[in-house]
């Protein structure tokens, strides 16, 4: 019995060991509380698990820290994929904890008030989130808080003024949100306040003169705002300033001459702005100044005499502003300058004769000048040269000065006078990609060590008319040369074997003197998707290997001396758009396919023996005399008689109908496309004949037809007005010559003195529109994206002067073949605007900064961010492009997510950039939206230099 009550004890005591053992303490009850909320993506939280012994879990676990005492002090849950919404109940427990650390994950939501009962906290993380709604109030209960960072959230509403209480707030960054309103005058009375960071949200009104109070701040970034006014003179007070950024912020009037007295500035940016007026001169009492950018403004004078004095300053940019006169000799004594952007201006003169003589340029672009002489003969003695940019000016002389620059990577001389041989010594640049010597005066060929230059992607030399010389040996072996153009230089000699061809898309080698025939080795060149060689003296047959490349787009032989058949696997490629034979000795027929079909006569005329669409139709030949002569004989007899039948009615017709219908109908083809006439069209869709026909309203009449050639078109039928025939007339052949893969190809228009009528490819894939709300991967939504910005870039930034769309919408995006986007009655809104007499708008050629051209192109941008939302939430949020700019950016970014069924960090990303994208494109004020190209190259991650 004693036995049995030892052992009774024994396990009575095990028991309650054990249930002691097992009970969890309140850290990790909250955390583990805290972990049922979230989205783990990476199992990043995986050693959150209750153990089979010890009391004190929380204190081994990832990203906890404890003191000495195992009280939790620190919580760093930063960068682990993360995501969900906090409801902050299971915070209070932390009372003792003085860093708390959520960034770089995907929480959503309000941020929870209850993150304030951490009030020991002394460092709040919050940042590169997806917090939204208004910040919460109450941080004043964090009465030792020194860092408060919320970076690049969604969050909304106004600025809180009550941050200006925490006493010891050091670090303020609420940048990257949509906070609106007006920064709160209260923040200028921050006791320790050193970084203030408020970029990029909305923010409005003018900027608080308060801020100049802020006596220990030494780092400021306020700008990619709406503000409206002039830049506060009173922030010349902060003493201690060392950074400075109101950049992007639309700020006007001039730079305050009180800047002067921020001794201890270090970095000054202003750009994208309105500012007006000169440079203050008294800036050189900034001694410590290194980084200067005051680029796109309207800043005029000269860069003053006084800045020779700021012998720290490394970037100096003042490019896109009105300055002018001559560079001052003494920029040439900083020896820290590093880079020099002054293009776009309307400087002149000489470059000071010594610059790169005394620093270690790395940077220089001064194109789009006015400058004249030659290159410094210095510029590249620091050794660290990687862009020199100097297109658009009138300099002379040679290229010495450069010829061993080996840390050259990006060179751009177009457009001057530079003469003499070209000295670049390419073995001794190892790391040039981009050479661009076109529109010069050089002599002695193209250097022959070329093919050296191993890292080379571009080179042009087009238009040195005297270049002379032949096309070096090995330049198809280059493994990353793209693009390689010298048309107009005077080249002899033949085409280079294309054994070790690599990587070359452009070859543009027209009007020179090459001889020889197209090697067929030319198949290597997988890469090759234009081939320009016209106006030159080549031989023999055009190559079947020249037809097999699979991606070939744009092949021009015209004017030379080529003879045999037209390759017949040209008629099956999937991509040519044209070939242009024209004025050689080309025989046989034009393969019977589509592609030729879309091609004008004028690609083909000039080769007496070659027949077929859109030629002469191809007959047996026979001769006058034998077997077959009466036969011809017969034939020729009956066209004759047929002729003057219809010389006859003409003229009975011409008579009798003064305003006859074949007398007003002409018909305008695009080159490389197919030359119908006027007849083709109108009998294609049974247009009565007369000059009393009913013409319906133009926003109604699209239709489509099949032309005689087989092809079918799309057809939109417009009115004019006499007057306004002349000015319609030229916008529409610049529509016709806007050629891109993501534009709808406008085939020609057929017109008389009433009535236009515009013929487009007809592609039978349906419209966006129709798209939308249908299930599609995110793949191909992205894919469409890409493409449609691709193709309103082009629009915008790559015709001269630009074409907005003016009606961009989803039932205006259709898709070929290939299921690719194309833009489709792109530049039609202004098309109806000048056909009713209205005055045409001025283009950006002529204005520079035309009102009028920069709203129609920032609408498209407007337009491209309602559709990029239309396709993420396929047409169910409506009125997304004003909500995300509210307080639903979460719930967007929900729907979206869900919508496209993504699961992946990587597809969560992707979308999250295209909804910022979106963000930046809906801004309500025009003036604060990106430009195409810089949304393109968000889109796409591409940021080159020029």
């Amino acid at each position: 019995m004693e036995i049995f009550k030892f052992f009774y004890f024994i396990n009575l005591l095990s028991a309650f060991i054990l249930t002691s053992s097992l009970e969890i303490d309140p850290y990790s009850q909250a955390l583990l509380s805290l972990k049922s909320e979230l989205i783990d993506y990476d199992n990043s939280l995986h050693d959150w698990v209750v153990a089979s012994s010890g009391s004190s879990y929380a204190c081994s676990w990832s990203g906890i820290k404890c003191n000495k005492d195992s009280i939790v002090t620190s919580i760093d849950l930063s960068m682990k994929k993360l995501g969900g919404i906090l409801s902050g109940n299971q915070l209070s427990v932390f009372t003792n904890v003085t860093d708390f650390n959520i960034s770089y994950n995907f929480f959503s939501g309000n941020l929870p008030p209850e993150i304030f009962n951490l009030t020991s906290l002394k460092s709040l993380d919050i940042s590169r989130n997806n917090f939204s709604g208004q910040f919460p109030k109450g941080i004043p209960k964090l009465k030792n808080l020194v860092v408060l960072d919320a970076f690049s959230n969604s969050f909304s509403g106004q600025l809180p003024a009550e941050f200006s209480e925490l006493e010891y707030l050091k670090i303020l960054n609420l940048a990257g949100s949509y906070f609106r309103g007006t920064i709160p005058s209260e923040y200028g009375s921050f006791r320790s306040l050193e970084f203030l960071h408020l970029a990029g949200n909305s923010l409005s009104g003018s900027i608080p003169p308060e801020l100049g109070n802020l006596k220990t701040v030494t780092h400021m970034e306020i700008g990619y705002n709406f503000y409206q006014g002039i830049i506060p003179p009173q922030l010349g007070n902060l003493s201690q300033l060392r950074y400075l950024d109101i950049a992007g912020a639309n700020l006007s009037g001039p730079i305050p001459k009180e800047f002067s007295n921020l001794t201890s500035l270090q970095s000054l940016f202003l750009f994208r702005n309105q500012l007006t007026g000169s440079i203050p001169s008294d800036f050189s009492n900034i001694k410590p100044l290194t980084n200067l950018d005051l680029s796109d403004n309207f800043l005029s004078g000269s860069i003053p005499e006084s800045f020779s004095e700021l012998k720290s300053l490394r970037l100096l940019s003042l490019m896109y502003n009105d300055m002018s006169g001559t560079v001052p000799d003494g920029i040439a004594e900083l020896r820290s300058l590093e880079t020099l952007l002054i293009w776009n201006n309307h400087f002149s003169g000489l470059l000071p004769k010594s610059l790169g003589k005394n620093s270690k340029l790395k940077w220089v672009d001064v194109s789009t000048n006015k400058f004249n002489g030659s290159i410094p003969e210095d510029i590249c003695l620091g050794g660290v040269l990687v862009k020199l940019i100097m297109f658009s000016n009138k300099f002379t002389g040679s290229l010495f000065s450069i010829s061993n620059c080996s840390s050259l990577v990006r060179l751009r001389l177009e457009d001057n006078s530079f003469s003499g041989e070209v000295p670049l010594k390419f073995s001794y640049l190892p790391d040039i990609t981009y050479v661009d010597l076109s529109w010069n005066k050089f002599v002695g060929g193209i250097p022959l060590d070329i093919s050296q230059a191993t890292q080379l992607e571009y080179f042009n030399v087009s238009y040195n008319n005297q270049l002379g010389g032949i096309i070096p040996t090995l330049i198809w072996s280059l493994p990353k040369l793209q693009n390689f153009s010298a048309s107009s230089c005077g080249i002899l000699g033949i085409l280079p074997s294309f054994d070790s061809c690599k990587s070359i898309s452009t070859i543009d080698l027209g009007r020179n003197n090459l001889s020889g025939t197209i090697p067929k080795s030319v198949s290597k060149c997988q890469a090759l998707v234009t081939i320009e060689l016209p106006d030159n003296n080549m031989t023999g047959q055009i190559p079947d290997e020249l037809a097999s490349i699979p991606i070939l787009e744009i092949v021009d032989l015209s004017n030379n001396k080529f003879n045999g058949p037209i390759p017949e696997k040209f008629g099956s490629s999937l991509s040519l758009h044209l070939l242009n034979v024209s004025f050689n000795n080309i025989s046989g027929s034009i393969p019977n396919a589509k592609t030729f079909k879309l091609m004008s006569n004028s690609a083909f005329v000039g080769n007496s023996e070659l027949c077929g669409a859109p030629l002469r139709p191809c007959f047996e030949r026979v001769g006058i005399f034998g077997s077959k002569g009466t036969w011809k004989l017969t034939h020729i007899l009956l066209l004759s008689i047929g002729l003057l039948i219809i010389l006859l009615v003409l003229a009975f017709g011409i008579l009798h109908f003064r305003k006859g219908f074949k007398s007003q109908w002409k018909m305008v083809s695009f080159v490389g496309l197919p030359q119908f006439t006027a007849n083709d069209v109108l009998t294609s869709f049974n247009v009565v004949a007369t000059e009393h026909t009913h013409i319906p309203s133009p926003s109604t009449v699209v239709t489509k037809a099949v032309l005689p050639t087989g092809i079918t078109v799309l057809v939109k039928k417009i009115e004019w007005e006499n007057r306004s025939i002349n000015g319609v007339s030229e916008f529409i052949m610049r529509l016709g010559n806007a050629r891109h893969k993501n534009l709808i190809r406008l085939l020609g228009f057929c017109h008389n003195q009433q009535q236009v009528y515009l013929l487009y490819d007809y592609l039978p894939n349906g419209n966006l529109a129709e798209k939308i709300g249908m299930k599609w991967d995110w793949a191909a939504k992205f894919r469409t994206v890409v493409g449609i910005a691709r193709g309103l870039c082009f629009l915008h930034h790559e015709c001269y002067p630009a074409i907005p769309h003016g009606d961009l919408k989803s039932s205006n995006i259709v898709f070929d073949e290939n299921m690719e986007p194309q833009l489709a009655e792109f530049g039609f809104k202004q098309v109806l605007q000048l056909s009713n007499g209205a005055s045409p708008t001025k283009t950006m050629q002529e204005t520079e900064y035309n009102e009028v051209m920069t709203e129609e192109l920032s609408n498209d941008v407007y337009n491209f961010g309602k559709m990029i939302l239309e396709i993420l939430t396929g047409g169910k949020l409506t009125n997304a492009a004003a909500n995300i700019h509210s307080n639903s950016q979460e719930v967007l970014l929900r729907e979206v997510y869900n919508g496209n069924e993504a699961t992946s960090v990587g597809s969560m990303q992707e979308i999250k950039l295209v909804i910022e994208v979106a963000m930046l494109c809906t801004k309500s004020r025009s003036s604060d939206r990106p430009f195409m190209e810089d949304v393109y190259n968000l889109l796409t991650n591409k940021f080159a230099n020029v």
